[in-house]
């Protein structure tokens, strides 16, 4: 495979790191912040991260089972949050090789869309279900998401990068 430009050499994702984060994206969603409409939905951009560098372990099975339990715990309407989570890591995973070459900038700008589809399917559910427009304020936290999208990536690549070794005779 060819590398990005600049980019380093990554070491393996450890599984536990993987589903520690996701874990604990979902334990800080649970947490009683306050209801406020622009709340960015961490499990999603931590579901986004890993189909986007993991694909192959962090599916959209797991996205829907993820979706299944946020359901449970806000008492939802039954598979509005899979619904939502299914089609992001969908939308994710198609384009997980493309996003990769781009800089950071480039993909908060390339998942933005990802995060406004998620909540838009979220909202439609929610309002053939019968229940009340949010408000506008709803669709804030799609660009808090992808704003966070710098920061999820320095935090859950950081185990995996190496220590720069200044070896002059290894090209890589």
């Amino acid at each position: 495979m060819i590398m990005p430009r600049g980019d380093q050499l990554l070491l393996p994702v450890n599984p536990l790191f993987l589903w520690f984060t996701l874990l604990l994206a979902f334990a800080l969603n649970i947490m009683p912040m306050g209801r406020s409409a622009a709340m960015p939905d961490l499990v999603a951009l931590t579901l986004v991260f890993w189909n986007v560098h993991q694909p192959r372990r962090v599916g959209i099975g797991w996205a829907f089972l993820f979706g299944l339990l946020m359901d449970v715990h806000q008492g939802a309407l039954l598979g509005q949050h899979a619904l939502a989570y299914t089609l992001l890591s969908y939308l994710a995973i198609m384009i997980h090789r493309r996003l990769v070459w781009f800089g950071l900038l480039q993909q908060m700008l390339q998942v933005l869309p990802l995060f406004f589809a998620a909540h838009a399917a979220s909202l439609a559910v929610r309002l053939v279900a019968g229940d009340s427009f949010p408000g506008w304020s709803f669709f804030i936290a799609p660009f808090i998401e992808a704003a966070l999208w710098p920061v999820a990536s320095a935090l859950m690549l950081a185990p995996q990068r190496r220590p720069p070794d200044p070896d002059k005779n290894r090209p890589l």
